[in-house]
């Protein structure tokens, strides 16, 4: 009988980070080449620290010139993406690529179809002067109340406007913006079925299991490597693979509205530091008042966090469900 460790904040450490680098290019290795017979990988490379961890496992796994890096702007992204995405594949020697998206989107109506919404709640909003980003409103993280998304918009002058945004704004808001990762991830199959590459995905645990990734966008993938992996795990693999510290130091984003924001203040409400030891405590089975005296937190407010972390697992499963296919079954009598 296995004895399981006490709870602790080091419980999530990997111990030693060289045999989980080993461990995870041996199987993309594996995968990529006698599982799904392709030749190498492309990667969507954004100056995110997932990605370029993704980047550095797979030049490790295929070598450098069976690797491509594909850089994804619109008119949205921010501007120093390009910049950190370009010298992180210099570094490991991996040709990038740059394919804007930005005409593609505006075929789809994209940002038409988002800026209606937004309109809709803000009459005077204008996409020429003014930005917009939504997110969960701050506040309600250790309730048993579920998340309330807000619509804010930045004036010219800097200044901004918050609003609770109504159900239909918010779900044709989203919709829309989903056009950006299903319309990256279409590119990248472009470029990995030219050269008989895999699509290299990059969401980490996290994105897969609390369902921030859209489904057949950046959901969509032939191998996940870091898809078991908590963000302070991605961290730690970066500082052995030499990942660059301009990355490492970069606050995650979710890069999609075109006002700056952080994935913290969008979707998950914690840090990734106190978020990965909370998760672990929940995904393990750790009594809350156990987890709770080790972070310094009171029980009640772990529970309301386990809570929280099983209501996004249950509303998130359809993203992660495969299409369903069992309706009729012929049989030859």
């Amino acid at each position: 009988m296995t004895t399981r460790k006490p709870f602790s904040k080091d419980i999530i450490l990997l111990e030693d980070v060289e045999a989980a680098v080993v461990s995870i290019v041996n199987k993309l290795r594996e995968d990529v080449l006698l599982k799904l017979k392709r030749n190498g990988g492309v990667i969507g490379a954004s100056g995110g620290i997932d990605s370029s961890v993704c980047l550095a496992l797979a030049t490790k796994a295929f070598g450098p010139d069976k690797i491509l890096a594909v850089m994804l702007p619109e008119k949205d992204s921010s501007a120093d993406s390009e910049e950190l995405a370009r010298n992180l594949a210099q570094i490991y020697g991996v040709v990038a690529i740059k394919e804007d998206i930005t005409e593609a989107l505006s075929g789809f109506r994209c940002y038409e179809r988002r800026d209606e919404a937004v309109s809709k709640v803000f009459p005077g909003y204008d996409p020429l002067t003014h930005k917009m980003k939504i997110g969960i409103k701050q506040g309600v993280l250790f309730s048993n109340l579920p998340p309330m998304f807000t619509l804010t918009v930045v004036e010219p002058d800097g200044s901004e406007e918050q609003k609770i945004l109504p159900r239909n704004e918010y779900l044709q808001i989203v919709a829309a913006s989903n056009f950006k990762q299903r319309t990256r991830m279409s590119m990248l199959y472009y470029h990995a079925e030219k050269r008989h590459y895999a699509v290299i995905g990059t969401p980490n645990k996290h994105e897969q299991e609390q369902g921030f990734f859209v489904k057949y966008g950046d959901g969509g993938a032939d191998v996940m490597p870091i898809g078991n992996l908590y963000k302070t795990q991605v961290y730690q693999l970066a500082e052995y693979l030499g990942v660059p510290k301009g990355i490492i130091d970069r606050t995650p984003t979710t890069d999609t509205y075109s006002a700056e924001q952080t994935q913290e203040e969008f979707f998950y409400q914690l840090p990734f530091d106190l978020m990965d030891r909370y998760w672990y405590g929940f995904e393990n089975g750790y009594p809350a008042a156990e987890v709770a005296e080790v972070m310094g937190e009171t029980v009640e407010h772990v529970e309301a966090l386990f809570r929280n972390f099983e209501r996004k697992r249950k509303t998130t499963e359809y993203l992660r469900m495969s299409p369903v296919r069992d309706y009729f079954s012929y049989q030859h009598e």
